[in-house]
């Protein structure tokens, strides 16, 4: 018996560059589940295109004349009626937007010249709802963050409190770059089940995903 076909991926393509978006296209159209709906050439356009066409994932390059890949990012990720993933193209992996594209909500990057399989593999896991972030980068981002002046305390987020003990443990873990198998296996519990409490996290904080996810337990300090 065999399933039926499953949706395929959508894919928006945003860059300035008419060759980028080009070879992108050819990259992921040659894939049986994914399938480029439209293409922008700066961030004003990606965020008209975002709402009218409703893609699953959008590839959004950071540097653009006009509005910028951050600035489209905080647009489309406050639309409540859009669930586009955002995943940034880079030049460098260490590239100064980054850390602001991911509190914007973007759910990771890409480096330009990354292999085909990685991008379509990136592509997938984003929208199956991974980050596409390394671990390394996590660790990176995580010193710049703790490396930034010390500024006052705010008061704690009152939603910390709807958390139950175990999704803290989750959030924690999260934090740290783990990933779901990783997860599961320190806290001896199946990935599905993990899934099941990131996706809670998630829900009762308002976060997007597993980045912003990060970004909030060490603003809250929820880790150390």
């Amino acid at each position: 018996m065999t399933g039926a076909a499953r949706t395929p991926i959508r894919v928006l393509v945003v860059d300035d560059q008419a060759l980028v978006r080009t070879g992108f296209r050819m990259i992921l159209e040659i894939e049986p589940d994914v399938v480029v709906v439209g293409e922008a050439e700066d961030g004003g356009s990606a965020v008209e295109q975002a709402a009218a066409l409703r893609p699953d994932v959008v590839l959004m390059d950071v540097r653009m004349p006009g509005m910028d890949g951050i600035e489209a990012t905080r647009r489309i990720t406050a639309d409540p009626r859009c669930t586009a993933k955002i995943v940034m193209l880079t030049t460098f992996d260490m590239d100064d937007y980054v850390y602001g594209a991911l509190q914007a909500g973007a759910s990771g990057f890409v480096l330009k010249d990354v292999l085909p399989e990685r991008l379509v593999a990136g592509i997938r896991a984003v929208h199956s709802g991974e980050s596409l972030l390394a671990p390394s980068v996590t660790r990176r981002m995580i010193r710049a963050f703790l490396d930034r002046p010390t500024v006052a305390v705010r008061s704690p987020d009152p939603r910390t409190e709807a958390l139950t003990g175990r999704e803290l443990e989750v959030l924690g873990r999260v934090a740290a770059g783990l990933s779901n198998a990783e997860i599961a296996r320190e806290l001896f519990v199946s990935e599905t089940t993990v899934k099941t409490h990131v996706s809670r996290v998630l829900m009762k904080l308002g976060l997007r995903g597993r980045v912003q996810a990060v970004i909030w337990a060490y603003e809250n300090g929820l880790v150390d």
